[in-house]
């Protein structure tokens, strides 16, 4: 079994508890509109880590990390990027990556709006926004437990007040 932390939208701001909560876990996948701060150092440090840019990011970020990252975790194929639609109006872009790749599940972030969806086509994770910058009132990140082919668990954990 595998636990993945999943967060998005810092937009500069990295919480501390975010360590405690994502301890236990064998990944950090971000899913764009990282932002800058110096803490985001330490969290791509922490444990393994896949991210993808969004759209405030600027062009080092944009750089340093795609706009899409496909992997596959205990049989179950993901697709990570920021901006993607939201079930059942996904955007064109994203529902040709997931059908040329078969892809399963989709994490993704940009609206701030904590979302899980068990579509037709894919199972549609956002995970909400972490930062403080936004529209949102909480901050949301999530933990995944992935084991043979199946998301186990799925866990939502609010950081407080925006």
């Amino acid at each position: 079994m595998k636990i993945i932390g999943l967060i998005s939208d810092t937009h500069g701001f990295i919480d501390p508890a975010i360590y405690t909560y994502f301890e236990n876990c064998d990944e950090i996948w971000h899913a764009g509109d990282i932002g800058e701060c110096p803490e985001f150092k330490e969290l791509r440090e922490f444990k393994t880590f896949r991210a993808v840019f969004g759209n405030i990011d600027t062009h080092e970020r944009q750089y340093l990390y795609p706009e899409n990252v496909i992997c596959e975790i205990e049989g179950l194929k993901f697709l990570i990027t920021h901006i993607a639609g939201s079930p059942p109006k996904l955007s064109a872009r994203v529902k040709k990556i997931i059908k040329e790749n078969q892809i399963a599940v989709l994490i993704c972030g940009h609206s701030h709006i904590v979302k899980v969806v068990k579509d037709p086509l894919v199972v549609y994770i956002n995970p909400g926004a972490a930062g403080k910058q936004g529209f949102h009132h909480q901050r949301t990140i999530m933990r995944m437990h992935v084991e043979n082919k199946k998301i186990v668990n799925l866990e939502l954990i609010d950081l407080g007040k925006r």
